[in-house]
């Protein structure tokens, strides 16, 4: 079939279109999108609001209109990688009484699921690479996520000592060992290129990690077996 000159015409109008203007609602996304890529690239000193906008397909102004500043647009993204994530693990976290560990296993999928996610994990990546030059960077990480996340897991280990569901360690330290391979699986790859074994490009085998560190993890979490009682000696004669 043969396609008439004016409808070739309108194709072409369309195609050369820009991204803004052929999906507007989408141009948020587009902009934190080519940001971060940039930002895993070049650095973020590096990167300017006008490659943001050449990568977004977008003019320097539209992204002024949804983000004021380089800042926020960071922000933007640390807010949609985690943000809403956070915010509810912690109402859940929060509201739970009794032994972590069947929570904390109902959260691992869902976890795993999220940094599975480029555009989540490529975050935390990019905090921890400029963060020692970018002290900002990370006080917006630990005011949005780590601010959120670290009480209610405290708490979550309290009630649990108290009430005799785990054996008494120190709360704060036990979510410091719950939440520190992680962090250090994320280094080893990304600063250091250090891989899993047999992981394809892409795939850190966060599944795996957990599933191993947890059940490590749990183990020591076992209350201290309660000590035998004694038996006395008889002494009686006769």
């Amino acid at each position: 079939m043969t396609a008439h000159p004016e409808d070739q015409t309108e194709t072409d109008q369309a195609e050369a279109a820009p991204k803004f203007r052929r999906r507007k609602e989408a141009r948020p996304d587009e902009i934190l999108d080519a940001a971060l890529d940039l930002f895993a690239e070049k650095g973020f000193d590096r990167t300017r609001v006008d490659d943001i906008a050449r990568r977004a397909g977008v003019s320097k102004g539209a992204v002024y209109l949804y983000f004021p500043s380089k800042d926020a647009v960071i922000e933007a993204l640390v807010h949609r990688a985690v943000g809403h994530f956070v915010g509810n693990m912690a109402d859940h976290i929060t509201a739970w009484r009794g032994d972590p560990r069947p929570l904390l296993t109902q959260l691992v999928p869902l976890f795993v699921e999220r940094v599975s996610d480029p555009r989540v994990f490529g975050v935390p990546k990019l905090i921890i690479r400029e963060a020692p030059s970018h002290p900002k960077l990370a006080d917006l990480y630990r005011e949005q996520v780590i601010g959120t996340a670290f009480p209610a897991l405290i708490a979550l280990f309290s009630q649990a000592v108290e009430g005799g569901y785990i054996r008494k360690i120190d709360p704060e330290m036990a979510v410091r060992c719950l939440l520190g391979p992680f962090l250090m699986h994320v280094m080893l790859e990304d600063v250091f290129g250090i891989r899993p074994s047999g992981a394809a490009p892409g795939d850190l085998k966060f599944a795996t990690l957990l599933d191993t560190h947890l059940s490590i993890f749990f183990a020591g979490l076992d209350p201290e077996p309660s000590p035998a009682p004694s038996s006395q000696k008889d002494t009686s004669h006769g």
